[in-house]
């Protein structure tokens, strides 16, 4: 049986409220699908260090947010060269950008709103 879930732009909200919450900024770069497209979340830590998420199925738990893109500042290029990709092959896709004083709590909080 498919179970309900949260449509893409009640997905982003929540992750908006969370992460403000938590003292950080976030704001969507790009709007997809607001039902059912993915969503990528792009992450900097006081403005540097891009890292890039997405929500993929697993057998165990759901949806899981796993990390696709970690890069230094200096090759902020290569970053941009992958979303233009993306967005090419999926125009329905979210990216939504949260500058965070910690990262690594960000795929604990991710997992809150699945």
């Amino acid at each position: 049986m498919i179970e309900p879930r949260l449509s893409s732009d009640m997905r982003i909200g929540a992750i908006k409220r969370l992460v403000e919450s938590e003292g950080g900024f976030a704001m969507v770069l790009h709007k997809g699908d607001p039902v059912s497209g993915a969503i990528l979340v792009q992450t900097l830590e006081k403005g540097r260090n891009p890292r890039l998420y997405e929500q993929m199925p697993s057998l165990d738990d759901g949806p899981v947010w796993h990390e696709i893109w970690s890069e230094e500042i200096e090759n902020k290029g290569n970053l941009q060269e992958y979303l233009d990709r993306r967005f090419a092959r999926d125009s329905d896709l979210w990216l939504i950008e949260l500058d965070i004083a910690d990262s690594e709590r960000l795929t604990g909080l991710l997992q809150q709103i699945s």
